[in-house]
């Protein structure tokens, strides 16, 4: 008897599924008890911290505009007082925010953030929460204005991510700098923006925290402490709740500005930070052990003269807006590109145009991905999972989702890319696999004129150090000079540092 039981058992275990063994109560009976392995993929341990996917989402925007238009349009400043007259803001054709939006996406564009309220008070939509707004302007054609409405039909009708600016500071206001203003203007101003659509991707909330302004007639200087005024967790809550994967920028605290308005990040340029540490001052490097996943975005005028329109501005050439574009997008940040509205309340012809070109050449230099085509090979692939894999071939298959990774322990490794015949090339770009953290903390790029020897090192004296998101390096060493095409069959990158396994999901030549 005690043979048979002891055969049966076996049998039991060698027909049972994964899982385990445990006896009832009582001695003799057992049952199965389900069990799963911790990590049946092989997926790396993530890199903290981490983004949020309204981030990730976020950063993959990339490219997009910021309309500055309102009161300042019609006066001529770029900082109202609080106390213009709301007859001044007086558009002279319908404004049209469904032209402005055409004329991005033609430059490559995937949304716009529209200014809907800047420091001078004055809304861009029939608000409750303030009589300084378009309602109240004799002007027929301000009367009929509701910027978040237009803007918002308009981005959903061309596939277009949208948000808005707005002033957390009101120079009109005269409940700014007391909790009242919170409560009933600013937040209860949020809260209507958000009702505009629940597919927001961002709200832009201004750094600037008080000072000098009308404030109903008190004529008077107001500062308040911005990391505790504005009651930014209840913010973030509500604004969340309507529009689950709208970033709060500045204020809002999940976006950080990288600094200098002039279209460039650090060409070290890390996505943690250390919030309360003047991340301004560091906005265009972040921190490589910074705590919070805190992504840098470049705020940069397309024009020659301020952030909104004034009478005889120039637009930038498309050469410089392409520089521009290598100089954020290419080192890890986002780029939000200013183009004014004129008092039209229409983006001006030359402005068009420019972002015409513009498209053009983001089409022409780095819409074909040669990568795609070649023969990939690494020094070392991870471990396949059950259900996923890490091969090299995931960095030239097109899919964000998929990536190559070494075994863990393993912080350098090659990646070579080999063409049967010769190809003709300007850029590398590289982009991590930023959910599972930022890791690459130095690389290198060399080419071969026959694929398997005389490997010469390309980009100059640019620091090829941080990847992130999205880096991408002009081989010849310049941003500004497109210059002549290298002719190479074979490319290797280097990963030489990492502060773990290195995860790519994409290398691109172009």
């Amino acid at each position: 008897m005690k043979k048979t039981t002891l055969t049966l058992f076996a049998l039991s275990l060698a027909v049972a599924p994964s899982g385990g063994w445990a006896q009832q109560a009582g001695g003799s009976e057992f049952v199965i008890q389900q069990q799963s392995l911790p990590n049946p993929d092989n997926e790396p341990a993530p890199v903290h911290p981490v983004p949020h996917p309204r981030q990730l989402k976020w950063q993959e925007t990339e490219f997009y505009a910021f309309f500055h238009y309102g009161m300042n349009t019609y006066t001529g400043k770029e900082w109202g007082y609080g106390d213009e007259d709301e007859d001044l803001f007086a558009p002279t054709q319908a404004p049209n925010p469904k032209q402005w939006l055409e004329a991005v996406k033609a430059a490559g564009m995937k949304g716009g953030i529209a200014v809907v309220k800047h420091h001078d008070g004055f809304c861009l939509w029939p608000t409750a929460t303030t009589s300084h707004n378009v309602e109240n302007s004799s002007n027929a054609y301000a009367k009929e204005t509701n910027i978040p409405r237009d803007f918002a039909a308009a981005a959903k009708e061309l596939g277009m991510k949208y948000g808005f600016y707005i002033s957390p500071w009101d120079r009109n206001s005269a409940l700014y700098g007391t909790d009242k203003y919170v409560s009933d203007v600013f937040l209860r101003q949020c809260a209507e923006l958000a009702q505009y659509g629940t597919d927001q991707f961002e709200m832009w909330f201004d750094g600037a925290n008080g000072g000098d302004g009308y404030y109903g007639g008190k004529n008077t200087t107001i500062n308040v402490d911005q990391s505790t005024y504005y009651d930014v967790p209840n913010l973030r809550d509500s604004v969340h709740k309507v529009c689950p994967d709208c970033v709060l920028w500045g204020v809002g605290g999940e976006a950080r500005w990288i600094g200098n308005e002039a279209g460039w990040a650090g060409e070290t340029n890390w996505s943690p930070e250390n919030r309360g540490t003047a991340p301004e001052g560091n906005g265009m490097y972040g921190s490589e052990n910074g705590w919070f996943w805190l992504p840098g975005e470049s705020d940069a005028k397309g024009t020659n003269n301020g952030w909104f329109y004034h009478d005889g501005e120039t637009v930038k050439s498309a050469e410089r807006l392409f520089q521009m574009y290598l100089e954020t997008v290419g080192r890890n940040s986002t780029l939000i590109l200013n183009m004014p509205p004129n008092k039209a309340g229409v983006l001006p012809t030359a402005t068009v145009d420019v972002l015409e070109d513009l498209g053009n050449l983001l089409e022409t230099r780095l819409g074909n991905d040669l990568a795609r085509t070649a023969k990939v090979e690494v020094s070392e692939t991870r471990t396949a999972g059950a259900s996923r894999n890490y091969e090299a071939t995931n960095l030239t298959d097109g899919d964000k989702d998929t990536y190559w990774a070494t075994n863990d322990g393993t912080t350098s490794a090659t990646i070579t890319l080999t063409w049967d015949s010769p190809q003709r090339i300007h850029f590398v770009a590289l982009q991590e696999y930023i959910k599972l953290g930022q890791r690459v903390k130095a690389f290198k790029i060399e080419t071969s004129t026959d694929g398997s020897s005389n490997w010469t090192e390309r980009g100059g004296s640019i620091q090829q150090t941080t990847v992130g998101y999205k880096r991408i390096i002009p081989l010849n060493g310049s941003t500004s000079n497109y210059g002549s095409a290298i002719s190479v069959k074979g490319v290797r990158v280097t990963i030489e540092d990492s502060k773990a396994c290195p995860l790519l999901h994409t290398l691109s030549v172009y």
